[in-house]
Formats: C-alpha cells, structure tokens, sequence
C-alpha cells in the first residue's frame, strides 16, 4: 500500500473510534476536502451529520466551525462584519470582525433554511475562496471545504438552493440509516470515547499532528491527486454522461446498441442536464479514490468512478415531474424511498454510459458501490 492509502486508512480508523457505519462519508469527504469541493449532507436529524464533521476536523487537526441557519439569519453572520472601536470621545476606529465562514471545515446546519440573500454570500465564500463585506475582499485560508446539511423532512419555512450554488457542491451524501448492529454499538458506546491521539510517525502517511503540519499535508495530497493518470475509458465515460443527459446521443462513444437504446428513453426524463463543473469534479474524485482508496494509484480502474459517480449527479440532474411513473416499467423493482429511486436511475443511467471497450462496462457494474443499487437488473 502507499503511504497516501495510508493516510486514507489511518483517518478511516480514527473516525470508527467515535462514528459507525459512516465508512462511505468519509471516503467522499476525504476525496472532497483534497480536490477543493464542498458537500451536501442529506440525513434525517440525529444520524449523526454534526459529529461526523467535528470528528473529522479533530482528527485532521483543522479549525472547524459552524453556523446553524436560520430565516433570520444575515449575511454579516456568515461573514463577519466592521464592528466600532470606542475610545475618548466615541468612536475610535472601525475593526473587522470575522465569521464563521473563516475556518477550514465549515458545517453549514440547515442551509436551506437561510433566505437566498445569506446563501448568496455562502456562495462566494464557497466559488472564490473569498468574501466580501462593505466592499472589501477578503481571502479565506487553505483548506476550506462547506459541508452543509439539510433535512430531508420538515420542509415548511425553507428555500431551495439555487442551481447555481447546488452545482457548487462536488456531491451530495447521504448519512445512512442506522441498522440494527450500528444502533447496539451507539447505544453501547462510552459516553467519554474521544477520537485517539493521532498516530506516531512522520510524512503524510500519518495524521497530522498541528495545524501548520496539517496544511503542508493538504498542498502535498492536492498535488498527488492532480498527478494521478486515469484511463481513456474513465474520461469516455465522463464525456458520455454529460452528452447524455442533454440529450446528444449521436456524439456518444463506445457503447452498445443495447446501451443505446437505454439512454434514448432515460434521456427523456432528464430536464436539466450536467454542468461542465459535474465532469471536472467526476474525473477530481476519481483520482482522488484511486490515490485513497487503491493499492496502487498508477493503475486506476472504472472502479475509482463507481465510487464517486452517484454522488457528483445527485444534487445535479434535474428529472421530469412523475419520472417514476415513467421509469417505473424499465425496471425489477424501483425501492420504496425517494433516494433509492434517484440512485436506480443515476446508477442505470450511468451504467448506459459506460463504454464497453476492454471490460470496463463490466467492471465498472461489480463495483460495491454500483453493484448494491443495480442488483437484478439486466446488465
């Protein structure tokens, strides 16, 4: 192994010490926080979405912050504002006085909660990296990455995010739902179980033991990523998904006739198709797993996009009202919630895509990630 899945390892096993059966979240917010995207954390109140981002920032040892949103919250909340320095005589001078937003790990509580103007300035903090408050720029430090939460329930008195800042996102997570042996170790566990001292060691194979270690860790694990080598294959099956969802299926290639006719019916039911940020964030994501999460990164297979690709369209591809009824006849069986019936489609869909050239349809299909949603079906 390397000592970047090292590193991956290490973080994994810190975050068990006090989560459970949020092995998947972390993997995608690892590959997020390293490629500069930001995350949309979907779950029902009391999976544990806050925890998860305190025990991750304590295991990086990286600043963490949080604002919880509300319909009276204003943007100076979120990015601070001047605030009057009295002296004799009144006010002496006027001093900045930063938000939330000037942290590493953000926790954007409820953010569909906050009206369009506060999720405007999130949304520059998130796009540039900076903020602006009476007219002056000011930059935010490295790393900085939103993971911002919404409840799938309880729907009165929010707003939806806009296209512009959902696309923001590089995926959108959803917490899982406890079962019965994650419920017995929750119950079961110590009340005063903290995360673990970091590891003993050197270099970016261990967690980082300071702030300033911490950083110098990130510049290095962003420029491996970058450096990663994907196959042809792998950007084929970008490319094809973002013709396919707006509909240009003449320009697709390497696949099937079989897969052909698929995507002529699921490309109908897709009203808002991918961004050219969606495909930057699939190829980002996949070099990232492959550096994380395979034993060797210089062979990178479909199975670094099976482990990203659903995630990247969740929050992104916009489908016709009553696609289900649609949908519906194309399938064994659809799945009983609202998020298991977005992730058929994006998994059938993204299956259509893949080419077939040298397995990688096939291979791409085993993966865990693709395969737990696409059994049964004739692929």
């Amino acid at each position: 192994m390397s000592r970047y899945s090292d590193f991956a390892d290490n973080l994994l096993s810190q975050i068990r010490q006090c989560m459970f059966g949020v092995e998947e979240v972390t993997q995608l917010t690892l590959v997020a926080l390293y490629t500069d995207g930001h995350i949309l954390l979907e779950g029902n109140p009391g999976t544990g979405k806050t925890e998860f981002v305190k025990s991750l920032a304590k295991s990086l040892n990286l600043p963490f912050g949080r604002i919880q949103f509300t319909p009276d919250l204003m943007p100076s909340d979120v990015t601070g504002t001047e605030m009057p320095v009295f002296g004799e005589g009144g006010i002496r001078d006027m001093q900045f006085q930063a938000g939330p937003i000037f942290t590493s790990l953000l926790l954007a509580d409820e953010i569909n909660r906050a009206t369009p103007k506060t999720q405007a300035a999130m949304l520059e903090g998130m796009a540039e990296r900076q903020v602006t408050v009476l007219g002056k720029t000011r930059p935010l430090g490295h790393p900085f990455m939103v993971l911002a939460t919404q409840n799938p329930i309880d729907q009165e008195g929010t707003y939806n995010l806009p296209e512009a800042q959902a696309d923001r996102f590089m995926f959108k997570v959803v917490m899982p739902a406890s079962d019965r042996a994650i419920i017995r170790k929750i119950v079961d566990k110590v009340s005063t179980v903290a995360v673990v001292a970091p590891g003993e060691g050197q270099g970016v194979g261990y967690l980082p033991k300071s702030p300033d270690e911490s950083r110098r860790q990130y510049e290095e694990l962003k420029q491996q990523i970058k450096a990663v080598t994907l196959p042809p294959a792998i950007y084929t099956h970008i490319e094809n998904l973002f013709l396919a969802s707006h509909g240009r299926l003449n320009e697709l290639a390497g696949i099937s006739s079989k897969q052909m006719a698929r995507l002529s019916v699921l490309s109908q039911l897709i009203t808002y198709g991918l961004g050219p940020r969606a495909s930057i964030a699939q190829a980002l994501a996949a070099k990232a797993w492959a550096l994380f999460f395979l034993p060797n990164p210089d062979h990178a297979t479909a199975n670094c996009l099976a482990g990203v690709t659903i995630p990247t369209l969740r929050h992104r591809l916009k489908l016709e009202a009553g696609w289900e009824n649609s949908y519906r006849s194309q399938v064994v069986s659809l799945g009983d919630s609202e998020d298991l019936r977005l992730d058929k489609f994006l998994t059938d869909f993204s299956l259509a895509c893949a080419p077939v050239d040298h397995d990688y349809q096939r291979s791409f299909r085993l993966a865990p990630q693709i395969d737990r949603v696409a059994r049964g079906e004739k692929w």
